[in-house]
């Protein structure tokens, strides 16, 4: 009986660590969000509103991700696979590295084409909070506008990705 007990206590301790998908699934980023500051490949300091407004009119694929994060690092292949089968796609890459150094390291490292902005370990910041992260990696997916088409996926083969893209080309 003990045993059963304690397996079971097991068991609830373990699942209350798991990623939970949001009960809410927005649409928009809230605007305070967007105001967080990030830095682009080129040492250049911006908000996540204005490196975004340069794909408007193009679907975006923005992948929440870290070196350290050993799930990120296992999704590259999905990953790479979905940014060979949609060109026309904009991947975005934010970055939760804890240095800039370690960001552009992991980008050379692994090989990750697209576009690149660092936003450092800021899990409780305006875009972390307002976006429910709590867990990376985390792949949004934009549509043309800059809305969101898919809030939660944590994985880049979840078919929902890819699903998504296609009713957003269709549009």
């Amino acid at each position: 009986m003990k045993k059963i007990i304690s397996v079971l206590i097991l068991f609830i301790g373990l699942n209350s660590f798991a990623q939970k998908a949001p009960e809410v699934m927005k649409t928009e980023f809230p605007t305070k969000a967007l105001q967080d500051k990030v830095v682009d490949s080129k040492g250049n300091s911006l908000t996540i509103e204005k490196a975004l407004s340069k794909y408007k009119g193009k679907i975006i694929v923005l992948d929440i991700w870290a070196t350290w994060c050993g799930d990120c690092i296992t999704n590259m292949p999905a990953l790479k696979n979905l940014h060979q089968n949609n060109p026309d796609v904009v991947f975005f890459y934010l970055s939760m590295d804890k240095t800039e150094e370690a960001w552009k390291n992991g980008i050379e490292k692994y090989k990750i084409e697209g576009e690149h902005f660092f936003l450092g370990n800021n899990w409780k910041g305006e875009f972390g909070t307002n976006i429910d992260l709590n867990w990376i990696p985390r792949y949004l997916v934009l549509d043309k506008k800059g809305k969101i088409a898919d809030y939660y996926s944590v994985k880049a083969d979840d078919p929902k990705v890819q699903t998504t893209i296609d009713i957003l080309r269709n549009k």
